[in-house]
């Protein structure tokens, strides 16, 4: 009788959390797909971009603080937390994330949605190879073939975005240069800081909203820092910390805001594999967005690249490495 008890909780949780999975997962993949169209949509050129990015962390924080609270971790955190163990495990990987966010800040007003999701997946191949160096992570056979896919498609996607003029430039090297470039460093930067947060979160044991904590604190230090002689630094002297906001601005900055809470929830309840589910769904959704709103269909290098992220994605995360066993 208590067995049959101890199996139908243990049923019941386990109901409960694929629920939070795929709650989270679609709440995530909304999030991915729409934030493109919705910041150049919702936030004007002339927003400076330190600002908006700052915005960002502070409502990450904020929401981080108010899930440990409710979730009654946050009192034994600050009983444990010291600042050595918080920038050991936080401080490099949140200052590689605050200057990708400024990357992709720039690369969202000057590249389409479609083509920015596509080329921001790249991170994929330097998350592998940033993974290998740090942590000895080994790739099978089929995800390196996946990885050379995935970089087929974005040369692709390169390529056409040279040859494209509907961006209100006719500049084809100011697309590479505040599009592809950006959003391709930004991908380098992202591969290296996930490789770091793994090797933390499994040496320093931190939870997700704590590092998301920690990490949004250090990388608005950063930032804060990097102000006092960058040009928008100067910037936000000259015009103020809201030079360009409206009302609409805060849509997709308290957006970006939780799906960086989103994607520590969705780490850890269902690992790497949904995540990647995540991302090729986001794809799909960036490209019905762009068509239903801007009413501009997919170039054809995009749609020659498109089917290529995505098969290139699905093998990466379907088949991963598994060590040979010894011979006894």
């Amino acid at each position: 009788m208590a067995s049959t008890k101890s199996k139908a909780i243990s049923s019941n949780n386990h109901s409960g959390d694929n629920s939070k999975v795929w709650f989270y997962s679609l709440l995530l993949t909304i999030q991915y797909g729409a934030q493109p169209l919705l910041t150049k949509r919702c936030i004007r050129q002339e927003v400076i971009v330190t600002s908006n990015v700052l915005a960002c962390e502070i409502i990450k924080v904020i929401c981080g603080l108010v899930l440990m609270a409710k979730d009654g971790s946050l009192n034994k955190a600050l009983k444990e937390w010291t600042l050595i163990g918080s920038l050991s495990a936080s401080g490099l990987p949140a200052a590689i994330y605050a200057v990708q966010n400024s990357l992709l800040q720039i690369s969202y007003k000057n590249l389409d949605s479609l083509t920015f999701s596509m080329l921001n997946q790249t991170k994929l191949i330097f998350t592998a190879l940033f993974t290998y160096i740090i942590l000895r992570q080994r790739q099978s056979i089929q995800q390196i073939g996946a990885l050379f896919i995935l970089i087929l498609a974005a040369v692709l996607l390169s390529i056409g975005e040279g040859s494209r003029k509907d961006y209100g430039s006719d500049d084809p090297d100011k697309i590479v240069l505040y599009g592809i470039i950006p959003v391709l460093i930004a991908s380098v930067l992202s591969g290296l800081a996930s490789a770091l947060c793994q090797w933390a979160s499994q040496v320093k044991k931190h939870s997700a909203y704590l590092m998301t904590v920690e990490m949004s604190l250090v990388g608005s230090l950063c930032l804060l820092a990097s102000t006092y002689k960058s040009p928008d630094g100067e910037a936000m002297r000259q015009h103020g910390f809201f030079h360009g906001w409206t009302p609409l601005t805060m849509i997709p900055v308290f957006i970006n805001a939780v799906g960086g809470i989103l994607v520590g929830l969705v780490t850890s309840y269902a690992g790497g594999v949904r995540k990647g589910f995540v991302i090729v769904s986001a794809l799909c959704v960036t490209a019905l967005l762009q068509f239903v709103f801007d009413g501009k269909p997919p170039s054809s290098f995009c749609l020659l690249a498109l089917p290529l992220v995505m098969v290139s994605i699905s093998i990466y995360q379907k088949y991963p490495y598994h060590a040979k066993k010894k011979e006894t």
